[in-house]
């Protein structure tokens, strides 16, 4: 990208990261900032002073979600939007989520760098749990703000150990005033890492991302009989976890039935009672089926729910299936994603078209504003793991794209020439 192009600080958006990462840092480099720790409060205190230096007005809406205004000429106009997430999991890097945000924020500080105003005004979100690793549902701010669920629902949330979400909002301050959702939003990109291997593989820079893949979420308990391992002759037990592993493995087998886009995941097991002599009496586990055709995802779904039906008569057990949650396959606005096209294309960046296979705020964001995704590689395609990694020129490179893609849809040309 020429000198004399609009183009962001790739080496204040790094240090902006690592600056974030600080808190919550853990001892193998990566970050545990669980949504409405005190921790969480942190980093919200200081990104929001990082957002009122650049010259933004904020504000916080009833879950916690913030907002970053930069006025545009017309203030009519809804705005064009982009955001993320900053809590993380137990054991979770310091891209994932982050990146989206400090990539808006340095498009802003960008943007006032120049003197540069668009016509319509520009919004930074930071988006209430996103991870669902504290409370669930999870992209749980996003998923008010798009009227996925009621916000009291989200308030009287718990954690594992009681606390409620309303009541960790005020602990940490970020309980606002305003209310959530009802508002337009002309267009929203978010700018992530891929999480995944596929560009690193396809040595491409930015992922042009067209949707998501449908999703579908369960819980499942699976009820025998405790009874001692030794005197129980195999042919009368009723053991939940014998059970239970078969279905596991009907999990996997359904997502490699319907390759390349199904994917099939157990992520939690429970054992109770969890003693080495006694067979095991109930075994709850979670089940994730994902494809990004509708009606693929919808035969996934019909044959789990025939293999539980069918598992308590096979195995001599009692199996309760739970629908946690459903997001259909979802496509993002084309008119964005060309922008995303177009952006990359004129800076020269190699790209490719791709899905998402994980949730992210613009799922539920695109159900109330078109919508459009910029991936940028992780090194070996690690995610969720204290040793996720990123290139600084690739995160650079993302940023560009996003700012200039913002740019296309809020009314100023990305190309204009600016002194530096």
């Amino acid at each position: 990208m020429s000198d004399n192009t609009i183009h962001i600080n790739g080496q204040r958006l790094w240090q902006s990261l690592m600056d974030l990462a600080r808190i919550g840092a853990t001892e193998l480099g990566g970050n545990c900032r669980l949504a409405l720790t005190e921790l969480d409060g942190q980093g919200r205190d200081l990104v929001v002073s990082w957002m009122k230096q650049a010259g933004l007005s904020v504000t916080v809406d009833q879950v916690g979600n913030i907002f970053g205004r930069r006025d545009g000429r017309n203030p009519q106009l809804p705005p064009v939007m982009t955001g993320s997430h900053i809590d993380t999991q137990p054991t979770g890097g310091k891209f994932d989520g982050c990146y989206g945000v400090m990539a808006g924020l340095e498009i802003m500080r960008t943007l006032k760098d120049h003197g540069l105003q668009t016509e319509a005004p520009l919004e930074l979100a930071i988006w209430t749990n996103e991870e669902g690793s504290r409370f669930v549902p999870v992209m749980m701010g996003s998923g008010v703000f798009a009227g996925k669920f009621p916000l009291q629902t989200a308030l009287d949330a718990t954690d594992m150990q009681g606390r409620r979400v309303g009541d960790e909002l005020q602990a940490i301050g970020y309980a606002g005033a305003l209310p959530v959702g009802g508002r337009p939003v002309g267009a929203y990109f978010e700018a992530h890492i891929e999480q995944g291997p596929i560009l690193e593989a396809q040595d491409k820079v930015i992922g042009v991302v067209t949707g998501s893949l449908g999703l579908r979420w369960y819980d499942v308990t699976v009820r025998g009989m405790e009874m001692h391992a030794g005197p129980t002759p195999m042919a009368v037990r009723q053991d939940a976890l014998f059970a239970a592993t078969n279905l596991m493995q009907e999990v996997v087998q359904i997502a490699r039935d319907h390759q390349p886009h199904g994917r099939g995941t157990v992520g939690v097991v429970q054992v109770h009672p969890g003693s080495r002599n006694v067979i095991p009496g109930c075994v709850y586990f979670t089940a994730d089926l994902r494809h990004q055709d509708a009606t693929t995802l919808a035969e996934m779904d019909q044959r789990w729910r025939k293999a539980c039906a069918e598992a308590g008569a096979r195995f001599g057990v009692k199996v309760e299936l739970t629908d946690v949650q459903h997001f259909p396959p979802t496509p993002f606005a084309e008119p964005l994603v060309q922008h995303i096209r177009d952006q990359a294309q004129r800076a020269g960046y190699s790209h490719m078209d791709m899905v998402t296979g994980a949730g992210h705020d613009a799922v539920y964001i695109s159900e109330v504003a078109p919508t459009a995704m910029i991936f940028v590689p992780c090194k070996n395609g690690i995610s969720h793991n204290e040793i996720e990694d990123a290139k600084p020129a690739h995160l650079e490179a993302g940023a560009n794209v996003l700012l200039n893609a913002m740019l296309q849809a809020a009314g100023l040309d990305p190309q204009r020439k600016v002194t530096t």
